[in-house]
């Protein structure tokens, strides 16, 4: 499914947009005063991109989106989303190319995370196709999990788990890539998100 993303700073406009192209947003704890490179994530869409401009501050993207695991939950549009998302934004390892790197993510880094991540229930790659505005990027994994204390106790089952994952990113990504984000997730429509108008009309 392709998507486009916005990145940004304003909770505001991020809300908006989200709300208004029954999009799916991702903010911030706004307590959390780390140096971020960005605190709203918001996907949508939309044959529109200009409605996103005011909640692309940090950038905007045409990603391809791949469901690697679905939390088995029912949520209430509009209503916050159990659970948290921290969002990992990916650049490639500068031996490898985009094409690479992605390839890795998807095919060999996907499995493992299933494998050693207990406490994830929940896990999306937004693989970018193009970054249409702000800094390059090559990709968002949304990785979501019950709570924030099952995200500190069992992002990792044990020394194994935590070895082979930071060995394998080490691998495709870029050691300088952004810090995490750790979000709230409100779905306005449909995650993945889908057009609010279809055609065919009648």
């Amino acid at each position: 499914m392709f998507e486009l993303v916005a990145v940004g700073n304003d909770i505001e406009a991020a809300v908006n947009v989200s709300s208004k192209l029954d999009g799916v947003c991702y903010l911030a704890d706004p307590a959390d005063e780390r140096a971020l490179a960005f605190r709203t994530l918001v996907r949508c869409v939309t044959d529109s991109p200009q409605d996103l401009h005011s909640a692309a501050g940090y950038g905007m993207y045409f990603v391809f989106s791949r469901v690697i695991r679905e939390r088995n939950t029912r949520v209430e549009s509009g209503v916050p989303s159990p659970g948290i998302t921290a969002i990992f934004p990916l650049l490639h390892h500068p031996n490898l190319t985009h094409e690479q790197s992605d390839a890795h993510w998807r095919d060999v880094h996907a499995p493992l995370a299933l494998q050693h991540h207990p406490g994830m229930w929940d896990y999306t790659q937004l693989s970018v196709s193009r970054t249409l505005t702000g800094p390059a990027v090559d990709g968002f994994a949304l990785v979501s999990f019950e709570s924030m204390e099952s995200m500190k106790e069992r992002f990792f089952g044990d020394e194994n788990d935590r070895d082979v994952i930071y060995r394998d990113v080490a691998s495709f990504a870029d050691s300088d890539s952004p810090r995490r984000v750790i979000t709230t997730e409100t779905i306005y429509g449909t995650r993945p998100p889908t057009p609010r108008v279809t055609w065919p009309h009648e």
